[in-house]
This record gives C-alpha cells, structure tokens and sequence, in this order.
C-alpha cells in the first residue's frame, strides 16, 4: 500500500503543474509562449518544465523530443492561423469567382500570427523539410487543405489547383521571412545607420546594399503584402 501511494504521488507530480494536469495544447501553448520572449534559442525542455511547473521528464509524454516540440510550435501556430479565421465574419472561406479574396484573407490572417511569433515563422520551412507530409499536425494539414478546397470551389481542375497553391504558398512564406528577418544590429541605437551596424559593412564592396539597408529594415505590412499577391494572382486570371 505504502509502495502504491508514493508511486501515485509520484503520478501526480509529473502530471500535474502549475496550470493544473499537463495538456498537450497547454504544453505547446507554454513552449510558443517561451520562444516568444526568449526565441528558438532559449527553448529546452528544462525551462518548459519550469515554465509550467513540472519536470522535464513530464513532457515527453507530449513531445518526443525537441523535434517533435518544434513541429508542435508550428502545430500551435497553425492553430491560432485557424482560431483567427474563425472568429472572423467570413470563417467560412469565400467561393467560386470568390477565390482571390479568399486568398487574400488567408495571407493577412497569416501575416498577423505571423507578426505575433516571428520566431516561429522560420520554422513554417524547416519543418516542412524535414517533416513527411502524412506526419504533419492537424492543424498543419488543415492549413493546405483550406485553401486547396477554396481552389477547387472556384471549379480548377487539379492541375491548376497545385500550380495556384504552390505559388500562394511560396509568396506568402517568403514575405513573412523577408518581413521578419532580423536587421538590428543595436536596437538600442538612436541613430538609424548604427542601429543597423553599416559601419561594419564594407562600403566599397557593398555601396548598393549599404545605400538601400534604412528602406529594406522598414517592413512592406499588409499593403504591400496584398500588392505583390494580386501581382502574383493576376497571372492566373
């Protein structure tokens, strides 16, 4: 008797932490939390357990490893992506001729995750690299599946539907990165040039580069986000 309680306090030590019994959500929504102040780097299994006020032997129980807590940032990701559209008045997706304002909503929906999580937007590719499409989350599948279904509504054959996708797909990925890219090299600097550090760039080997870096650390935001995808969209019109 006295074996089985301490192996059930034993339990309840590992299961339960400061929010109460461990949850796979409460997990990633903790670690998406962690790497929001302190970024990918400052994330480890020991600092989510003190986090959420458990071992850290606890949470293998949700992820794996570190691998699979990386794929379960872009998991927790993916669902707010999903939360936000919901909430929104159109959460049913625009239809047919619809198509193109449809895409629009998910981009700037992605866009303001995106702004929310910069640290996790880089991980959007590189778990894609390294993450079979059948293993992906849920939510991470519904993703694709969302606006693969809004293609076909609009009547694309499947041909048309992969072409339109792939290329929504890689702009939208791709101006989340360049948006959120790191610039600062001294945030703490007053004076533009410094705080982007363009003393440290040689000037006779990258006049273009140097000349044009206080315009490329100012983000496009949502208008020139929607630019460049109607550019993009207007080849498949």
């Amino acid at each position: 008797m006295e074996d089985d309680t301490q192996g059930g306090a034993g339990r309840r030590a590992s299961d339960r932490g400061r929010y109460g019994r461990l949850t796979r959500e409460r997990v990633l929504v903790t670690a998406l939390e962690v790497v929001d102040r302190d970024g990918l780097s400052g994330l480890s299994m020991r600092k989510l357990g003190a986090e959420l006020g458990v071992e850290a032997m606890a949470l293998y129980r949700y992820a794996a490893s570190k691998s699979e807590l990386l794929d379960g940032l872009v998991e927790a990701f993916c669902g707010e992506l999903e939360q936000v559209l919901g909430e929104e008045p159109e959460a049913a997706g625009a239809q047919g001729a619809d198509w193109r304002r449809g895409l629009h909503r998910i981009a700037l929906a992605t866009y303001r995750v995106g702004l929310r999580h910069p640290h996790v937007v880089p991980l959007l590719a590189t778990r894609l690299l390294s993450t079979p499409l059948a293993r992906r989350p849920p939510a991470v599948l519904r993703s694709d599946e969302r606006v693969l279904s809004l293609l076909h509504a609009a009547g694309m054959n499947d041909r048309r539907t992969v072409s339109v996708h792939r290329a929504f797909t890689a702009w939208l990925l791709g101006y989340l990165i360049v948006e959120l890219r790191a610039m600062d090299d001294d945030p703490a600097e007053p004076d533009p040039a410094f705080r982007l550090g363009l003393h440290r760039m040689p000037a006779q080997e990258l006049p273009r580069l140097r000349a044009t870096a206080l315009a490329l650390a100012e983000r496009g935001g949502p208008e020139q986000l929607a630019a460049g995808l109607d550019a993009l969209l207007d080849r498949f019109d």
